[in-house]
């Protein structure tokens, strides 16, 4: 070190490493922070997903069972699809999640309606972003299937 440095430390109460200690930690720091950030971003948005697809999952079955298994008369496969959709969207108005719903038969006149949650990543809730500090965050999806025997009352076999 220099005299100037010496007598500026000396004013500031350090001495020699201590001085440099101080430049060493703020570089440290400044080198440390970004990969904070994103380890923090990545952590948030996996424990909102995995927060999300439990709830997915109950609301999905549960409109299944309310709207597919004894549909009313006169109500076809189409219909009983777009009420799951509808219950389903009603549940999950987030601007970061979109759920579909698709059906397709199945043997003995079953029926499987499978419901897809799609999830965006956000920033701190600061909106849809794709990448954070050049880390790409991937949109998640997650489904869930349920096969259903829709009943018809008054329909004899």
């Amino acid at each position: 070190m220099s005299t100037k440095e010496d007598a500026r430390c000396r004013v500031l109460g350090l001495r020699g490493a201590s001085a440099r200690a101080g430049g060493q930690m703020t570089v440290e720091l400044a080198v440390v922070f970004p990969v904070l950030l994103v380890v923090a971003v990545v952590a948030v948005n996996a424990l909102l997903f995995f927060s999300e697809c439990a709830g997915f999952d109950r609301v999905a079955r549960d409109a299944v069972r309310v709207h597919a298994t004894s549909p009313a008369y006169g109500q076809g496969l189409e219909q009983s699809r777009a009420l799951v959709a509808a219950t389903i969207e009603q549940a999950f108005d987030r601007p970061f999640v979109d759920a579909r719903v698709a059906v397709e038969g199945a043997k003995g006149g079953c029926v499987r309606f499978t419901a897809t949650l799609e999830f965006s990543p956000t920033l701190f809730g600061m909106g849809m972003r794709s990448s954070v500090l050049g880390v790409a965050l991937p949109h998640l999806e997650h489904s869930v299937s349920m096969t259903v025997d829709p009943y018809k009352p008054g329909v004899l076999l």
